[in-house]
């Protein structure tokens, strides 16, 4: 899952990229509100972790460009303010959630799972496909009762696949869920890590489509 940060504390958003990441979250993160809808503009993310305090504005006009563009991203406020009042102005401009600072990393990882998972429109927490279980909080699957560590970019190939049964991805578009703006995208990474969940899980579990992409297999007639 791919992420934006909008976040002008460095030290703060460093530490949730490199949290985030530990948890399977590929992570972008920008500090201003300009950068932010520039972001979202040319970019695709699962999620929005949004400061409400930027040196430029407040995270809630962000939030109502987003909103009046019809951007339905998840938002997730991440504030030092945390009166009701404000917890209430931003569910109202359209935010998803609302964690006030100091939080704790997994909570904050186990919230974004939730808001992601209700834009998907799913009501599991751990999608499952042919003897397959996965699970997002652990970063591993299951098959046949055998618990299996997956790395963070083996798991976030099958995670995209899990979520969205039946649909090519396309090699690019794994590639933007595996990777930020600054780290160098291999050439032929997501063939390796499809080989290694092959390799991994069984050779049934996805399908190559030549010249198009990846999809999970389904041997349904």
């Amino acid at each position: 899952m791919r992420l934006l940060v909008v976040e002008d504390d460095e030290v703060l958003s460093d530490g949730l990229k490199v949290g985030l990441n530990m948890l399977g979250f590929t992570v972008d993160a920008v500090g201003r509100v300009a950068d932010a809808c520039e972001a979202v503009a040319v970019n695709r993310f699962d999620a929005i972790v949004l400061d409400l305090m930027l040196p430029d504005g407040s995270g809630l006009d962000v939030l109502a460009q987003l909103r009046a563009s019809g951007e339905r991203t998840p938002v997730l406020l991440l504030t030092a303010r945390d009166e009701v009042g404000d917890r209430i102005a931003g569910l109202d401009a359209g935010a998803d959630d609302y964690l006030g600072k100091p939080f704790d990393l997994d909570e904050l990882a186990a919230r974004l799972r939730a808001i992601i998972r209700r834009a998907q429109g799913r009501a599991e927490s751990r999608p499952q496909w042919r003897g397959v279980t996965l699970d997002p909080a652990r970063m591993s699957a299951e098959r046949d009762g055998r618990t299996v560590p997956l790395s963070r970019r083996e798991f976030t190939i099958l995670q995209a696949l899990m979520d969205n049964p039946g649909t090519i991805q396309s090699k690019t578009a794994l590639e933007q869920k595996l990777y930020g703006w600054q780290e160098d995208v291999e050439s032929n990474t997501v063939e390796v890590h499809v080989h290694k969940i092959r390799a991994k899980l069984g050779p049934d579990l996805i399908e190559t489509v030549r010249g198009v992409g990846y999809r999970l297999k389904d041997d349904t007639p």
